[in-house]
C-alpha cells in the first residue's frame, strides 16, 4: 500500500512539474516573440523616419556606443531629429540574422543583429552602410524597452 501511495505521489508531482516547465516555456516563447517584435518595430519606426516612435523604445536614461563613442540618447535624439528636421533622412534598413535570447526571469533580453542602412544628408550625400547592433531590452511596466544599444558600422564598397 504504501508503495502505491509513493508512486501515485511520484506521478503527481512529475505531472505538475511538467505543467510548471510548459508554462515556463510557453512564457519564455511569447517573451522571445514579444522582443522580436520590438526590435522589428523600432526597426521599421527608424527606417520610416517616425523619430517619436522610433525615441518610444527607449529607456529613460538609456545609453549607448555608436562605434567608438560613447552617448546618451538625449544627446543622440537631438542630433537625430536635427538632421532629419534639416531634410535628412533614413532611406533604407534592412535588417537580417537577429538573434533574441531572453533571461530566465523574462524581464531582459539582447537582440542582435545585422542591418544595412543608407542615409541621405541634407545636401544630397547618401551613405551606405553595413552595421552590427546588440540591444539590451528590460521589460518595463510590461512593455519592453531598449536599455543600452551597442552600434558598428562601416561604408559598403
Amino acid at each position: 500500500m504504501n508503495v502505491k501511495r509513493s508512486l501515485q505521489g511520484l506521478c503527481f508531482l512529475l505531472v505538475s512539474l511538467s505543467g510548471s516547465h510548459l508554462a515556463l516555456a510557453e512564457t519564455a516563447s511569447q517573451d522571445k516573440a514579444d522582443v522580436t517584435q520590438a526590435v522589428l518595430a523600432f526597426n521599421q519606426a527608424y527606417e520610416q523616419n517616425r523619430l517619436d516612435d522610433y525615441f518610444s523604445y527607449y529607456q529613460e536614461g538609456a545609453t549607448m556606443w555608436i562605434n567608438a563613442d560613447f552617448s546618451t540618447v538625449a544627446a543622440y535624439k537631438a542630433d537625430w531629429y536635427k538632421l532629419i528636421e534639416s531634410g535628412g533622412a533614413v532611406e533604407k534598413n534592412i535588417l537580417s540574422d537577429l538573434k533574441v535570447v531572453v533571461s530566465p526571469g523574462g524581464d531582459a533580453a539582447a537582440a542582435a543583429y545585422r542591418l544595412e542602412v543608407h542615409t541621405r544628408y541634407p545636401d544630397g550625400k547618401i551613405t551606405r552602410d553595413q552595421s552590427q547592433e546588440s540591444d539590451t531590452w528590460f521589460k518595463v511596466n510590461g512593455e519592453w524597452k531598449i536599455a543600452h544599444l551597442h552600434y558598428v558600422t562601416q561604408p559598403m564598397p
